[in-house]
């Protein structure tokens, strides 16, 4: 199987790239900046309008994700939630309302700017079933068997080391817990050249996975009932015939 594996390109490129193209764009909104489109900007992609009525307009719009997997994940009173690559924080806001008081969710970034925006979010909502986490997506400061529902909208694609990612999410989820994830993959393996492309691995394209294989990681990981529920937004990578895409994905741990 093959793994995407990012040809001559260190793990602590990646991560620096990926860190100083996320902490721009949440420096932006701190400094009261607004822009949008999907994964390079801030968005409220995939949402139904009602899930975000009851927040503020700035709070709605801090998410750079390609989906919507809080619906997915059908959130229940009391659970504990994780998210991965938590951003600006909306998708914790969004299951914190869902899980209410007797839940709780965690929210784990790498960019000590999208940690500060989230937790300025957090206080303009006024939730207090929430945390957030500075750690790598790939070695998660989570303990073992300790969480019900995994989240992650647009952010596994730009890890170096995806398989990693689902084995640590298998790690930290308890027995029949779900896993419930928006992404960015594609039809065919991504040329060494575009992979090479840090900018645009940044910005959620050439680090996109074949949609086979990454299902197939995340079975390798232990995960059942693996499976597609919708694909959208369809896009050519720059200088290439491959196609990604966006789908949401669910799986369980037995």
């Amino acid at each position: 199987m093959a793994t995407n594996s990012l040809i001559q390109i260190q793990d602590i490129d990646i991560h620096d790239e990926v860190r100083g193209h996320y902490a721009t764009r949440a420096a932006n909104l701190l400094d009261g900046a607004a822009t949008a489109s999907c994964c390079a900007e801030p968005c409220s992609c995939g949402y139904p309008a009602d899930a975000l009525a009851a927040l503020p307009a700035d709070v709605a719009q801090a998410s750079w994700g390609c989906g919507d997997p809080i619906s997915l994940a059908a959130l229940q009173l009391g659970q504990r939630v994780l998210d991965l690559g938590s951003g600006g924080g909306l998708d914790c806001l969004l299951a914190a309302q869902r899980v209410g008081k007797s839940g709780w969710v965690i929210g784990v970034d790498m960019t000590p700017e999208m940690l500060s925006l989230a937790w300025r979010n957090v206080a303009k909502v006024g939730l207090h079933n929430i945390e957030f986490r500075y750690g790598h997506i790939e070695h998660l400061p989570v303990e073992s068997d300790s969480i019900d529902v995994i989240l992650s909208n647009c952010v596994i694609n730009l890890s170096p080391d995806k398989p990693a990612v689902f084995r640590e999410a298998y790690r930290v989820l308890r027995t029949k817990g779900k896993f419930a994830l928006s992404d960015v993959v594609a039809d065919g393996d991504i040329p060494a050249s575009a992979l090479a492309d840090l900018e645009s691995l940044a910005r959620c394209a050439s680090g996109a996975m074949k949609e086979s294989d990454y299902l197939d990681a995340i079975r390798a990981a232990g995960f059942q009932d693996v499976h597609v529920v919708d694909r959208t937004s369809a896009a050519t990578l720059p200088g290439t015939d491959v196609q990604t895409y966006s789908v949401r994905v669910e799986a369980y741990k037995p």
